[in-house]
């Protein structure tokens, strides 16, 4: 029971197996632990959908050819990476 409400109320864990799936295949447990957490947290939901829209996104900014040139700056990569850190430990 102690291991089902560490699923159901981990959002962390959630977030971290959403952008994993992105990337590889997920365990069997993880989709089934990812699934039951989906069930119950609308916030996590609204975040993988969110998460998918921008991962679609940045792969169509990199690999179009019309925006080969387009490159983030090194100063605004560390500001953003600072800021995501930052929402992170919040949680």
């Amino acid at each position: 029971m102690n291991e089902l409400k560490n699923i159901i109320y981990n959002c962390r864990k959630a977030t971290f197996l959403i952008e994993k799936k992105q990337i590889t295949a997920l365990t069997l447990r993880e989709k089934v632990e990812l699934r039951i957490h989906l069930t119950g947290c609308s916030f996590c939901r609204l975040f993988q959908k969110q998460s998918i829209g921008i991962n679609k996104m940045v792969h169509e900014l990199f690999h179009s050819a019309v925006h080969k040139d387009i490159r983030l700056d090194d100063d605004y990569k560390k500001k953003l990476q600072e800021r995501i850190e930052e929402q992170l430990d919040k949680n």
